[in-house]
């Protein structure tokens, strides 16, 4: 017998689905205690399945909110419904999947693959079987519904469905799908390739093994009418493209041909797809030799792409020209992501990496959904990359006509191209810059906000070039405008001009110093302007200020303007708001680069971390304590007080000693070094090592507490918190001398495991732009250990030695390379035979010095001269024969070997 509701009851949850449909916010919390007091019936789950799929009487929108309802709770607490009712809401989905409503059917799709993922593919034999053969009704609504339902199964599940514990249902699945290709319902044929392009990226078998009929099945649907189907071809040859490039090469001039045409099909979501192959081609090998010859037909496309559509400009409010007086809406204010601080060797020897700004394209913020016109431009950006100087005869003609254009969508759109072409194809840029430049200027005081945002943003990929020319020249205009457009009425021009000021901070550098008066009034003045989510932009534009012209702010007529402005709003901020992040970045810049000017303002922004640190730490162990009664803490906010503090520290120096003495940091350090959270460890590691150098007389009582979590937390999985962590280790090192003996096997055998990992990242310092060796970091730390416990770490030199010498060459000559050899040289002092084997790595390490200090020139003579005599004339000549000959010309010109 079928389980039948009461109708009392029917009526209650119908009542209850009506009055969930309200806007009425106290209504709306009736509702959900009601449901909570429902959820305690273990049959109300079957009154809301019943309503579903039986209650045809019913609109719409109730049955399909029933359904909604039923897979929250299925969500929730499936395991714990009564097997009864579990059965019979799967009997009546698999029932009713073929409804005449699309609606319910896409319901009832969802409440199938619910269940599917609570593990219960396993559980449910019947269920894909069933819908595969459901696909051979001749009714459309249930080939649809079932469809459907194996569409969004296959994008929760693919991974278990190609795994054996299902016994591999692909097998018979992709043969079948690949049927429907050529079904008579557009939706039919859509759905079955959404299906298959779901096992495509992890190349499943099945799929494998059938890919040719796969490709010749795309092919024959390529010019479908309907663009749903379209779409699906255009993002099945993409992931193709990444995964089984093998298959498509024989037809590649075809299918470059094609996606050249559908990058401009009428319809925009196909376009979009097809524009995404230009940017996966651009990653492969083979990019230059098959789309070289096909350029002269792509550029203009991408070129086209660039344009702002007509609802691009009516959802920027591209005519509405001034904006500055009305208050920004929350929900347009990106969350911000604090990056937590992250120790970096002084002077690494590479100039910062600028790959990141080619990230820079959301030059349209508030359309930050992907659109055609970023992908074209991003296409545009990464081909340039591939072919250099190569596209601009295919550009350069164009641009002439879009730059000067009478219409301002198509010379808005000459400068995009311009922007995004930057990066790859600067050097054949160099010698239109000097006339380009100069209309770019002029381009920042166009009439209309949109020419002008985008002006500032190409403006900032050409930064670079414009400082290596004569100030006067460009950069004194350069910075005049966008000074103005930094004060411009519309906030996004503000917002771009503040972005693109920042830009060119970094790259100038020292050479803003004799202008700092005339930028700081303006950036002040902005203050008194700006609304809510272009003040966070401005923080950023006063932070990047600080870091590149540093101890030059240092003069009490700049101190005067800028400290006033910053410190009201860290007033007007409270705690729990977390426009604190930027602003304490921003002062952690402004600390470092003040340095003693820092000192009027250090106590009550001490203090106030301090309390944010213990604030955090006691919500999260409330938390801990009784969930159900706490919410978690948002620990970025103690993050970024950590990070303030070693900016201060670093900034004040021994002057931080007092306020330390005044608080329980170092009690509140061993919690943080503890948290479970690795961003809040590698902080407080960071901090920790600022606090050795700047007042060690605090730190020092709490060395044998912190010596062991110091140890645990040197494991490369987090790169950064290792890191930090090291770097801690080697300054405490510096401190204790000869006390830090006891601690040296703690740590040494971890070290000594990391500088001999073969693949540590490229970056270990992944977020700030600087490439370091690998390892360098472990390499100074083993070195400080050996310089203070030498008899303790030099037995061990054999095993760490060669990748001690490579990640320490490629360092510019500096305060910790220096201490770190002196330790090296004492541990040859203790071990010599440690190094022998390796002693060519020793050589090539020493000649990296371009000017040691006399006494540690002097350990280097004594080494390389005693291993020459211990070894003998003969036996060195043909040793330093293995010598590259800069290396032999170096060690003779510096040691006379």
């Amino acid at each position: 017998m079928d389980w039948q509701p009461d109708e009392q009851g029917l009526q209650q949850v119908l009542q209850l689905l009506k009055d969930s449909q309200s806007p009425n916010t106290a209504t709306q919390r009736i509702v959900q205690d009601k449901l909570k007091q429902l959820n305690q019936f273990p049959d109300f789950n079957n009154y809301l399945i019943f309503v579903l799929t039986r209650l045809k009487s019913e609109d719409e929108p109730t049955r399909s909110l029933s359904g909604l309802i039923l897979k929250n709770n299925v969500k929730a607490h499936y395991q714990s419904f009564p097997p009864p009712v579990a059965d019979f809401i799967k009997q009546e989905c698999l029932n009713n999947i073929g409804d005449a409503s699309s609606l319910i059917r896409a319901t009832i799709g969802i409440l199938i693959t619910t269940i599917a993922s609570k593990g219960e593919l396993q559980m449910w034999p019947e269920l894909l079987p069933q819908l595969c053969n459901l696909l051979n009704s001749e009714d459309y609504n249930t080939c649809e519904g079932a469809f459907g339902a194996l569409q969004k199964i296959c994008e929760d599940s693919s991974e278990l469905l190609d795994s054996d514990a299902l016994n591999r249902p692909l097998n018979i699945m992709i043969p079948k799908f690949l049927q429907f290709f050529k079904h008579c319902s557009p939706k039919i044929r859509s759905h079955a390739i959404a299906c298959v392009n779901q096992f495509i990226m992890d190349r499943a078998q099945a799929l494998m093994d059938n890919i040719d009929t796969f490709i010749e099945h795309l092919f024959a649907l390529a010019v479908d009418d309907d663009p749903e189907v379209r779409k699906n071809v255009c993002r099945a040859l993409v992931m193709l493209l990444e995964v089984r490039i093998d298959r498509l090469i024989p037809h590649m001039h075809s299918i470059i041909q094609y996606m050249l045409q559908r990058t401009q099909d009428h319809d925009e979501n196909v376009a979009l797809e097809a524009c995404e192959f230009w940017l996966t081609l651009a990653e492969q090998p083979i990019c230059k030799e098959v789309l070289a010859s096909h350029l002269v037909q792509l550029i203009p496309i991408l070129v086209n792409g660039m344009k702002y559509s007509e609802i691009d400009i009516i959802l920027l409010k591209g005519d509405v020209e001034e904006d500055e007086a009305v208050p920004d809406s929350e929900q347009d204010i990106k969350p911000r992501f604090h990056k937590s601080r992250t120790v970096t060797l002084t002077h690494e020897a590479e100039r910062p990496d600028s790959s990141e700004d080619a990230e820079d394209d959301d030059d349209d913020d508030a359309l930050s959904d992907w659109n055609l016109r970023k992908c074209s431009a991003a296409a545009l950006d990464v081909l340039a990359n591939v072919f250099r100087e190569e596209l601009l005869p295919h550009l350069l003609p164009l641009l002439k006509g879009l730059l000067f254009h009478p219409e301002w969508v198509v010379k808005e759109s000459g400068i995009l191209v311009l922007g995004a072409i930057a990066e790859g194809c600067m050097q054949g840029m160099v010698p239109y810059l000097p006339e380009l430049i100069p209309h770019l200027i002029q381009c920042l005081s166009d009439k209309k906000a949109l020419v002008r945002s985008i002006a500032c943003w190409t403006l900032s990929r050409y930064a670079h070039w414009v400082v290596s020319q004569p100030p006067d020249m460009h950069l004194k205009p350069l910075m005049t405008e966008l000074l103005k457009r930094i004060l411009d009425g519309n906030k996004r021009v503000q917002e771009a001009a503040c972005s693109a000021f920042a830009t060119l901070e970094e790259e100038a550098c020292t050479e803003l110093v004799p202008y700092l008066s005339y930028i700081l009034d303006t950036l002040v003045f902005a203050f008194g302007k700006y609304q809510h989510k272009n003040l966070l932009i401005l923080y950023d534009a006063i932070g990047t200020l600080a870091d590149s012209v540093g101890h030059h702010l240092n003069q009490p007529e700049y101190i005067q303007k800028l400290m006033p402005p910053l410190i009201q709003k860290w007033n007007e901020l409270k705690d729990e708001d977390k426009d604190l992040f930027p602003l304490l970045e921003c002062l952690s810049s402004v600390a470092t680069a003040l340095q003693s000017g820092f000192l009027p303002y250090c106590e009550p922004v001490y203090q106030r971390c301090v309390t944010l640190v213990q604030k955090t730490l006691a919500q999260a162990m409330m938390y801990t304590q009784h969930p159900e009664q706490y919410e978690a803490p948002d620990k970025d906010f103690m993050i970024v007080a950590l990070d303030l503090l070693s900016g201060l520290a670093e900034g004040l120096g021994g002057h931080v000693e007092q306020l330390v003495a005044r608080s329980n940091i170092m009690t509140l350090l061993f919690q943080c070094m503890q948290d479970s959270m690795p961003e809040v460890r590698q902080s407080s590691f960071a901090l920790l090592g600022d606090l050795t150098k700047a007042c060690f007389i605090h730190v020092k009582p709490c060395i044998a507490e912190f010596m062991p979590i110091l140890g645990t937390n040197l494991d490369p999985e987090f790169i950064s918190v290792c890191n930090n962590a090291t770097w801690a280790i080697g300054e405490i090192c510096m401190q204790m001398g000869a006390e830090m003996q006891p601690y040296v096997q703690m740590v040494l055998n971890n070290l000594v495991e990391i500088i001999n990992r073969p693949n540590t990242p490229k970056t270990l310092l992944e977020n700030t732009g600087r490439l370091t060796s690998p390892s360098a970091i472990p390499a100074i730390t083993i070195g400080r250990l050996g310089y203070v416990c030498p008899q303790e770490v030099a037995p061990m030199l054999q095993q760490f030695i060669r990748p001690w010498c490579t990640s320490l060459r490629n360092i510019r000559d500096n305060e910790e390379k220096d201490s770190a050899f002196r330790g090296i040289c004492m541990m040859i002092g203790v071990n010599p035979g440690g190094v022998v084997q390796d002693f060519i790595f020793f050589c090539d390490a020493v000649a990296s010095w371009v000017s040691p200090k006399d006494d540690l020139r002097d350990m280097f003579y004594k080494i390389l001269h005693g291993f020459k005599d211990q070894v003998g004339e003969e036996n060195w000549q043909q040793f330093s024969e293995q010598f590259p000959p800069l290396l032999k010309e170096r060690l003779a010109a510096f040691y006379g070997v």
